[in-house]
């Protein structure tokens, strides 16, 4: 089982389908909650886990909820993540996938989604699981441990379809990041979806129609 806390919304009606949403640095799995009644997916269990709290390098050490460790702002360095803990709560991660499966609900029939450090995470997990899934939600992120990632990713998920959000305006995770993401996995022949949004790091209201239909496609 997980060592993960979460939110837990429970399907209106029969349990489907499930989303699994990460959040962002600092945040919680409250953050994405209140919008699940928008979203209409009545059969659709959303699970919104909490991260481990750890010390964040580049907030002075500051211990806080993260799914792994930044460790400078600098976008161009080899090192900027900490592979260490990215590969500890990528299985925590996994552990959720696994739980909704034993519930009854097949693999394909589950979205992987985050919002920045938890669409990171998302999509490093999404690409590396070794069965496929409905789909993964990339939002206001990056790719992570890209060099990694042709020795790794499962054939599994090489067709499974991305939604990627980002705003133009972004000035935490700059907009050429989600770019550079959904150009390597275009590459590696995902069905991707791109979509850009006059905002900064943050999700709107157009951002949210648009997930609700896609959401809609993949699962219902």
């Amino acid at each position: 089982m997980s060592e993960l806390e979460k939110v837990v919304v429970e399907p209106e009606f029969e349990h489907t389908s499930t989303v699994i949403w990460l959040h962002g640095l600092g945040a919680s799995g409250n953050d994405f909650e209140p919008i699940v009644p928008m979203l209409e997916c009545p059969n659709t269990r959303f699970v919104f886990p909490h991260a481990p709290e750890m010390p964040v390098t580049i907030n002075m050490g500051m211990v806080m909820p993260a799914w792994y460790d930044i460790k400078t702002l600098d976008w161009s360095s080899q090192d900027r993540e900490d592979e260490t803990s990215i590969r500890k709560n990528a299985e925590l991660v996994v552990d959720l996938l696994k739980e909704e499966h034993d519930r009854g609900i097949p693999y394909d029939r589950i979205v992987l989604a985050g919002f920045s450090q938890g669409g990171a995470l998302a999509l490093h997990v999404g690409v590396r699981y070794p069965h496929t899934l409905a789909g993964m939600m990339i939002l206001s992120a990056y790719q992570i441990l890209s060099d990694c990632y042709d020795d790794e990713a499962e054939k599994a998920n090489k067709s499974t379809p991305i939604l990627f959000c980002h705003g133009v305006y972004d000035d935490m995770v700059p907009v050429m990041m989600g770019r550079a993401a959904l150009d390597a996995m275009v590459m590696a022949g995902n069905p991707c979806e791109w979509n850009g949004y006059k905002m900064s790091h943050e999700v709107n209201m157009e951002e949210l129609f648009r997930i609700k239909e896609w959401l809609q496609d993949a699962l219902i």
